[in-house]
């Protein structure tokens, strides 16, 4: 038995270990800590350097011990890495301050905790960029035209860079504000100068014969060429470079950091078309000057030269030979690989109009200590609640399903921290329902095998039977799931995309630890004899009722509920957005004493002002602490008034207000539309391909019942609709049909089984059949989300868990009296018109999906 699951359990035990070795270290540890216990070569030198780093910080020479090794490695020629012999630079890095830069990069990396958390967790940078107001002068529309752009770029750069589920919106008419979770500007100030590059990039000529210090010949300029010499000294040319550039930055369709062999990096253009014949004219042009060049001072080795600058720096300026034709070419320099990065982000990126930046600041959670704390709390409850459940009816059953559960979690968890995946209290939110979601398949197999217990099989038999006519349902549901994840990721941005990265892991995960993991369990303990009965105890006994008599009034009572709570949103118009959506106003004010920011939701509650945000933030420039509200248009002032009436003694101060854009512009939420469309021709191309077109238009049609139904409900109770809401009603369109296909799978095995009844008679015994389970698997995921609504406190979070509550519910309610109902009347109550349309279904099956076992 053990030799016929090891594969099992190697396979369950690399996982397990993989993703708890993807987790360490927990938490970040603080740099300077970090590198002084990680040098492990000349300790008594390193200590001078780390005192040298000190003294650095405290005459405010350097902000950070990051920046204080980075000066003194550049000043004093230092190679930082012979300190540290573990991390591994490339032998023919020869360049001090690039080996320097690769290596703090590093180390900076491994002091991290592996699993981010976002900037309602944690807080992270903020600044605020401001267009040249001379570059953006025109008309409004033309400077707002300008700043949407330039919007649209700075995301891209910041994608580029790794940094996951950003804030980038309009302040004003001329500010752009960029807020990047867990980032420090201290430790990386390249992130800042990345995403301002204006990023104008010209091809020059060189002055063939004049160099300085000769006079400058008319039209050309004094551009300073640094290069790496052979032992990685710095080696400074100066050479004349045209005025007027030859070509520019235009003609590049694509730029790409790449490595050469010396493990120096470098950016690779491709050109357009018309970029790639304009490069050929002007490097043919340049090699006719090449061979006057040799002709007149007689050496064979002389080379007119084309510069490459970008933003005002000369880069590289290579000898032209012969005419170039490939359509591509090189900058080489000093960069590190965040610096070659960035640099060809900002070149497939660049900006019209330059920024400058304004403001730059640390911004504090975004979400108060005790909001954070009740989240965690909420999601730790909602877990124990699905335990305790599993176990009371399923004993111990029940228990290898919370094992199974506990190791789903931590490859959850694993691989977001392996990826790089930002965990926010939505992301939270998502595993809690993943939770109550990934038990359903425990509740499909026990369930399963409680009807072959019942048919007199023995635990052996029922364990493998019970599995197998799982199989396919398990499968089903959980792939559509996976598409839908999938077109969340593609469609999607900032958190719609990392929700959907968080559901996607975690239904691969579910999958894993539920047949693999979990089924190993199970088949150990009973074919080792170690368990000789399964003890399951019942919610509900089978029912006797006419589910496709009441279907209809009841479709008809759901539809008006959508009819008329989706008329409702209609009435309401833009209301139905938070700032999230529609923007807002935001007050930045000084104080003398500290608010808490639960006490500022607290009477924005109280006085009905809506939605807020109250943030600490401290300003780097100066290095005092500001507290900055987002309401609202037109509710900041009053709102500010009365905190100042509330806290008298807080010493409250306002120091501006100014108007904040959406952070959801207009293209995500026609992406959403989108995303919900795709995901409901999915649906019906899927269930129509495994099932039959009739459950296809069932299942879209459930579905989007219950999208439409969220919607209404959602705003019907007075709530607004935020970022995270788009991803958790997408969430609840995959928990939709995975109630859906439970259903159909049961029907479509019924009309086998019962190939004389009448179409009614199927639908009605597959119903009756599931209906327990399905009441079970809803409890289950809505206690999961009831805990997260009654102990999460106020906020997104409290959105969210609402959305869920009622997502269970009118999924559990479409599954059985919309899917089926629609299914029944497609196909006009008529058992031969299905089987008239079986050709449409695959002729393949599942094993045992369908059949009794022997």
């Amino acid at each position: 038995m053990l030799r016929q699951n090891l594969w099992k359990v190697i396979l369950s035990a690399v996982v397990l270990l993989w993703a708890v070795v993807s987790l360490l270290p927990l938490k970040d540890q603080p740099f300077g800590d970090y590198v002084k216990a990680e040098a492990s070569a000349k300790s008594a030198q390193f200590a001078t350097v780390m005192t040298k780093v000190s003294d650095r910080i405290k005459s405010g020479k350097a902000s950070s011990v990051y920046v204080a090794l980075k000066q003194i490695g550049k000043e004093e020629k230092l190679d930082l890495s012979q300190f540290f012999p573990q991390v591994r630079l490339e032998e023919s890095l020869k360049n001090v301050e690039k080996r320097n830069s690769i290596l703090l990069d590093e180390l900076l990396r491994r002091s991290k905790g592996r699993l981010q958390l976002g900037l309602d967790l944690k807080g992270g940078v903020a600044f605020t960029l401001e267009m040249d107001p001379a570059a953006a002068g025109g008309s409004d529309q033309a400077r707002q035209e300008k700043l949407k752009k330039a919007i649209e770029i700075i995301e891209t750069r910041i994608n580029s860079l790794g940094v996951t589920e950003p804030i980038v919106r309009p302040v004003g008419a001329t500010r752009i504000e960029v807020q990047l979770p867990g980032a420090s500007t201290r430790e990386n100030p390249e992130i800042t100068s990345a995403l301002q590059k204006p990023a104008r990039l010209d091809f020059k000529l060189v002055h063939p014969y004049a160099r300085p210090p000769q006079d400058a010949p008319p039209g050309y300029e004094v551009m300073t060429l640094e290069q790496e010499g052979r032992n990685g000294e710095t080696q400074v040319t100066e050479l004349y470079v045209k005025q007027i550039p030859e070509m520019g930055g235009n003609s590049v369709a694509e730029s790409m950091a790449t490595m050469d062999e010396f493990g120096r990096f470098k950016i690779h253009l491709t050109f357009t078309k018309e970029g790639s014949q304009r490069f050929a004219d002007v490097t043919r042009e340049i090699a006719e000057l090449t061979t006057e060049l040799k002709r007149r001072s007689g050496n064979p080795d002389a080379r007119a030269q084309l510069a490459i600058v970008l933003d005002g720096k000369l880069y590289s300026a290579p000898g032209v030979e012969r005419e170039i034709i490939g359509g591509s070419a090189e900058i080489s320099g000093q960069f590190s690989q965040r610096e070659a990065m960035s640099l060809a982000s900002a070149l497939n990126n660049p900006l019209d109009t330059p920024l400058q930046v304004k403001e730059q600041y640390e911004v504090g959670a975004s979400l108060a200590d005790d909001a954070v704390a009740s989240g965690w709390k909420a999601a730790l409850i909602g877990t124990a609640a699905v335990c305790a459940f599993m176990v009371t009816f399923y004993t111990t059953g029940g228990i290898v399903a919370v094992i199974s559960l506990a190791v789903n979690i931590v490859i959850i968890l694993g691989t977001m921290a392996s990826i790089g995946a930002t965990m926010t209290l939505p992301g939270l939110a998502g595993i809690v329902l993943t939770i109550g979601m990934a038990v359903d398949a425990n509740i499909l197999i026990f369930e399963r095998m409680r009807e072959e217990l019942a048919e007199g099989k023995n635990l052996v038999s029922s364990n493998r039977g019970g599995f197998l006519k799982a199989l396919t349902t398990i499968l089903d549901a959980h792939f559509v799931q996976l598409i839908i994840c999938g077109i969340m990721i593609w469609l999607g941005t900032g958190p719609i995309k990392g929700f959907g990265v968080t559901l996607l892991i975690g239904v691969v995960s579910t999958l894993f630890s539920v047949l693999i993991t979990g089924h190993l369990l199970m088949e150990l303990l009973i074919e080792s004899s170690a368990l000789k009965k399964l003890v399951m105890f019942r919610m509900l006994k089978d029912l006797s009722v006419d589910f496709v008599k009441w279907g209809k009034p009841a479709a008809i009572g759901s539809i008006a509920l959508v009819v008329v709570s989706f008329g409702y949103v209609v009435y309401k118009g833009d209301a139905i957005y938070g700032i999230d959506f529609a923007g807002g106003d935001q007050v930045t004010a000084s104080f003398t004493q500290k608010i808490d920011a639960a006490q500022i939701r607290a009477l924005a509650k109280t006085l009905n002002t809506g939605e807020i945000v109250p943030t600490y933030v401290n300003d780097l420039g100066t290095g005092k602490e500001q507290l900055k509200i987002e309401t609202a248009y037109g509710k900041s002032s009053a709102f500010f008034e009365a905190l100042q009436k509330a806290y008298p003694n807080a010493g409250l101060t306002k120091l501006g207000e100014t108007k904040i854009g959406a952070t959801i512009g207009s293209e995500i939420k026609w992406n959403a539309i989108k995303a919900i469309g795709a995901s409901m021709i999915v649906i019906l191309i899927y269930i129509a391909f495994r099932f039959e077109f009739g459950f296809g238009i069932g299942a879209m049609a459930a579905t989007l019942h219950d999208i439409l139904m969220n919607i209404g409900i959602f705003v019907l109770f007075g709530h607004q609709f935020s970022a995270p809401m788009v991803a958790a009603i997408l969430c609840v369109a995959g928990y939709s049909i995975n109630e859906t296909v439970v259903v159909f799978d049961r029907i479509r095995e019924e009309l086998k089984l019962n190939p004389s009844g009448a179409l009614k008679d199927v639908i009605n015994n597959a119903i009756r059949k599931v209906f327990a389970r399905t009441i079970m698997t809803a409890t289950t995921t809505f206690l999961a989300a009831l805990s997260l609504w009654v102990f999460a406190g106020g906020g997104a979070l409290h959105d969210i868990a609402f959305t869920f509550l009622v997502g269970i519910v009118t999924s559990t309610f479409s599954a059985i009296f919309i899917a089926a109902q629609i299914f029944y009347w497609w196909h006009k109550g008529d058992r031969k018109h299905v089987e008239a349309h079986q050709d449409i279904a695959p002729k393949y099956e599942w094993a045992g999906s369908s059949r009794a076992s022997e």
